[in-house]
Parts: C-alpha cells; structure tokens; sequence
C-alpha cells in the first residue's frame, strides 16, 4: 500500500486528552481529541476535509467496491512533532453506501 503524503501548510496539531472528573465518589474517565493550529494550518487542513467530501469513488478505478477513501497525516511529516497519527476517511462504502458494522449513529430529535 502506496502512502501518499498531504501538504499541510502552516501548524497543526492534533493530539488526544484523557480526562478524569470525580463527583460524589463516582470517576468519570474519557478522552478529548484536541485540533489545534493556526490560520494556515486549519484552512489546509479544512481543504484536504472539502478534498475527500468532494471525491467521487466511484470515478476511482483501484478503489475496491465497498471500500472507502481516506488519508493518512503523520506526525513530524503532515502534522506537529506533538501529534498523534490521523487517518481522515469517508464513512461510505464505494458503490453500496453502506456505513462500516462500528458506526453508531447520533441520536435523532
């Protein structure tokens, strides 16, 4: 698997927070992804976000029927020294649409 690499100009950083609250003896443990960066770094990134909304799969001929497209920005390559790896993807599938089995939809009003 070939990785292709995205300019990301300007600064960004992307890292995960776990936190911790206490309340009348109860823990209540979680975890915060925190994007952080400056204009440039924010407006390249939201282009790469527009770049993958706006890919048409089914055009891609070595896209698999029911994959999806997705890229990968690195630490020290794409992103901070200080980030974690992020892989930003297309929640449906090449051809079916289908939704990955782990998908929860959010509640509906």
């Amino acid at each position: 698997m070939k990785m292709i690499h995205h300019d990301i100009t300007g600064h960004l950083d992307i890292i995960i927070s776990d936190k911790e609250d206490e309340f009348e003896g109860i823990v209540e443990k979680w975890q915060e992804v925190m994007i952080h960066g400056d204009p440039n770094g924010l407006r390249s990134l939201a282009r790469l976000l527009l770049e993958l909304a706006d890919t048409n799969q089914e055009k891609m001929k070595k896209l698999p029927i029911g994959a999806r497209e997705h890229y990968h920005l690195f630490p020290n390559i794409n992103t901070s020294k200080s980030s974690v790896e992020i892989i930003l993807g297309r929640l449906d599938a090449k051809r079916t649409g289908s939704f990955y089995d782990a998908y929860i939809e959010k509640d509906k009003d």
